[in-house]
């Protein structure tokens, strides 16, 4: 049994180490943030005129009706010193505070933040969390009267209002996060060193910068435990590695699939692992597959167009698959960006005379910019002139800037709690094989991503007056190949009705448009052996994406069987086999290649 002297020198002793820890993390954490290389400041908020026009609008209100203003003020007081009186007399009396008044409701009920029985029971973190959720109201309510601002303007306004809010919530905060004082207090401040090893080194992971690691990194390995279905590289240049994965049938279609995966990001997102894996499935449907696994570009690709990944890219690969399986024809798949890229590519196809793309299927793919969605804050010209200086100075879009971006649309999610998991609970990250993927970003080109930004997005070229890419004038309805279109119910990122204006824009005239149930990723990622999601379709298609779904039917199960169905029609007839590559084609080294293995960051 210990003594209370042995305990209290183990506790002395375990201080003792934890600030010896301490101290050889803040001495990393310093070196660290030596090596910080900030974006421009135009990229951490808009430009003032916005808040200019907010503050004219809202006094203006204040001038046109001044005593609405001020019930609004006094109520603001009177309930904030409510809220202290309370507290006080529950402080004094040593019991738990009252119920809230009935004309007083919990205006943070169901928020999964504030679940802790102290934001109930005790009076201080009560209190902190009833003035959080009276300021969260008047910020929204000031915001909701600035009556004469433009539409982009006023949702701009929205969305910064509410990363504000969302930053300063009290659950952000060591000392007022009950969670995070009881972990500390359970493991005797261990939690909070480990805290401070996570920070440093996401901080030392990205040089400086603070991103916030969302999965346990060391838990996986390319080509080992994701991206680990068989392939070779038979092709390779600056762009791409093309990678043509091994059969598994005896017999294959003879029109080859090629797909086009985002540069934004690493292309295993369609091989995390067997389960969920789109490239295994296809293989096992007995196609021929090619997938282009995209460079992860340095300073050295700022001149980079789209112009670019569509000859060395997009034209390139369907140029080589057909060469390797003797086809005159392959079937084409873009996903993202890669879709919309696809579109042009067809375009300017067209234009040539070149009828090498049999059929087309485009995953969660804009053309039509004309809506900008949630992305209208990041869109106007005060943040695009901004990464026009960013790419400028440093030759790309760094990865860091455009995950942040994504981030911040759902901020709660992936940026506040999982920094609250890392930094103050002082927890690993999980083991997610997604969120793995998520955070293992790719820089973009300095010059491809004006013209995406500029030409684009805010200038929606392609579905307006046409968009010049490599000599020719392209507009969207130039597409006229067989197309099918798969889009998300709940994407942030390419809402389905703006993809659904541009799909109906195209010349085609065998034409097909689905809804999966999810977002962006698992809408996708959606294997039939799952049964998680279904999806909408509609054979009919009416002017409007509202009359769409109104005509839809839900079907159950994952949209890769019907897609399959569709695909097996345009692929012809079956084949014996083929291995990868050829005798001109020889392997350049096993899938995933080696390109998926360059970090944004190195």
């Amino acid at each position: 049994m210990a003594t209370p002297d042995t305990a209290d020198e183990k506790n002395l002793e375990r201080m003792n180490e934890n600030l010896a820890k301490v101290e050889a993390l803040s001495q990393r954490l310093v070196q660290a943030l030596s090596h910080r290389n900030p974006p421009m400041p135009e990229l951490n908020g808009p430009g003032q005129d916005l808040y200019a026009r907010a503050a004219a609008s809202y006094w203006q209100a204040l001038m046109e009706n001044p005593g609405k203003i001020y019930e609004q003020q006094l109520e603001y007081w009177g309930k904030s010193v409510r809220h202290f009186m309370e507290a006080q007399q529950a402080l004094l009396q040593g019991q738990p505070p009252a119920d809230a008044a009935e004309d007083d409701p919990d205006l943070l009920e169901g928020d999964k933040r504030f679940t802790n029985p102290l934001w109930k029971t005790h009076p201080y973190f009560r209190l902190v969390k009833q003035q959080y959720a009276l300021n969260k109201q008047a910020v929204e309510k000031a915001v909701a009267e600035a009556d004469d601002l433009d539409p982009k303007d006023r949702k701009r306004l929205n969305y910064f209002a509410s990363q504000i809010v969302d930053m300063m919530s009290p659950t952000n905060f060591l000392g007022t996060n009950p969670d995070a004082l009881e972990r500390a207090i359970e493991t005797e401040g261990e939690s909070l060193v480990k805290g401070l090893e996570n920070l440093v080194s996401d901080l030392e992971a990205n040089n400086g910068e603070m991103v916030v690691r969302l999965a346990d990194e060391g838990a996986f390995k390319l080509g080992e435990n994701v991206a680990v279905t068989e392939g070779e590289v038979v092709y390779r240049n600056r762009l791409m590695e093309l990678i043509q994965y091994a059969p598994t049938t005896a017999q294959v279609h003879k029109t080859p699939l090629v797909i086009f995966p985002p540069w934004i990001n690493k292309y295993y997102i369609l091989d995390l692992k067997q389960e969920n894996s789109l490239i295994k499935w296809i293989t096992d449907q007995g196609y021929t597959l090619f997938v282009a696994s995209w460079v992860n570009p340095d300073a050295s690709y700022r001149d980079v167009r789209i112009d670019d990944y569509i000859e060395e890219g997009f034209l390139t690969a369907i140029r080589e698959a057909k060469a390797i399986t003797g086809e005159k024809q392959v079937n084409a798949v873009g996903y993202c960006i890669a879709g919309t890229t696809l579109h042009l590519t067809l375009a300017l196809m067209a234009k040539r005379g070149d009828t090498s793309v049999k059929s087309a299927t485009f995953f969660t793919a804009l053309t039509d910019f004309g809506e900008q969605g949630e992305f209208v804050p990041f869109l106007q010209d005060d943040f695009v002139d901004g990464i026009e200086k960013e790419v400028e100075e440093q030759g790309v879009l760094r990865s860091f800037i455009m995950g942040r971006t994504m981030s911040f649309l759902r901020s709660n999610d992936l940026i506040y709690k999982p920094a609250i998991r890392s930094y103050m609970m002082g927890e690993t990250p999980p083991a997610f094989d997604l969120l793995y993927w998520n955070g293992d970003g790719a820089n973009l080109p300095a010059a491809m991503t004006r013209q995406y930004l500029r030409d684009l997005c805010q200038a929606n070229a392609f579905a307006d007056k046409g968009m010049k890419v490599c000599g020719e004038t392209v507009h969207i309805s130039d597409v006229t190949v067989p197309i099918m279109a798969v889009t998300c119910e709940s994407d942030h990122i390419a809402a389905w009705r703006d993809c659904y204006r541009g799909f109906m824009q195209t010349g085609s005239k065998d034409r097909s448009f689905i809804v999966s149930e999810s977002g962006h990723i698992a809408g996708i990622v959606n294997p039939p052996s799952k049964k998680k999601y279904g999806y909408y379709m509609n054979k009919d298609l009416p002017p409007t994406p509202e009359e769409w779904l109104e005509g839809a039917t839900e079907r159950e199960g994952s949209w890769w069987t019907m897609w399959e169905s569709w695909l097996r029609k345009r692929s012809g007839t079956k084949v014996k086999a083929r291995d990868p590559g050829d005798f001109e084609h020889p392997s350049l080294g096993p899938a995933p290649g080696t390109y998926v293995l360059r970090k944004a960051n190195s």
